[in-house]
């Protein structure tokens, strides 16, 4: 029986540590969290200026979220056509093996392939989604046919071609 009530306690005490850390994503962190989204240098001089904080109170904050794990990290955000890749596809891929081996697989073939920017397992009718950056349509040809096509587990390529992107909040 004490067994069961301390589980109790402490269950209780994590939900408690939860609610707490929830409850400090006020207004004010969030204002801090869409300002670093836009400019994740900013001084903190001018953060807590724009958030209405004493720098000090400011740096606190910011901390907090960065120990609570909401801040995770912060990076540069690059152009990629100055970089020689500006050519973005959409690629969903359809596996014709469901087994966890089959996906470590793919997952694997995913990471080794300095075109795939990003690989998504989703659900659907489809099992990933990747966004892949080249140089130009026939570069993307050699990626689809030589490291695509020539995987094993795929049964299924569809690609999405990004002709212009109005909107892109990824940092």
């Amino acid at each position: 029986m004490c067994a069961k009530r301390v589980g109790m306690i402490a269950k209780w005490c994590a939900i408690t540590v939860f609610l707490q850390q929830m409850a400090k994503l006020d207004q004010i962190n969030e204002r801090i969290l869409q300002e670093l989204s836009r400019d994740a240098r900013l001084s903190n001089t001018a953060l807590a200026e724009r958030v209405g904080l004493s720098p000090s109170a400011c740096l606190r904050r910011v901390q907090d979220l960065e120990r609570s794990g909401v801040i995770v990290g912060y990076r540069a955000v690059l152009d990629r056509t100055k970089l020689g890749t500006g050519f973005v596809a959409y690629i969903g891929v359809g596996l014709n093996d469901h087994s966890k081996s089959s996906q470590e697989a793919f997952e694997r073939a995913m990471l080794r392939a300095a075109e795939v920017r990003e690989c998504h397992n989703i659900t659907g009718p489809i099992e990933y989604l990747l966004r892949v950056e080249c140089a130009d349509l026939p570069s993307y040809k050699r990626f689809h046919t030589d490291l695509l096509g020539a995987l094993p587990q795929v049964n299924a390529i569809t690609t999405y071609v990004v002709i212009g992107a109005p909107k892109d909040e990824r940092a």
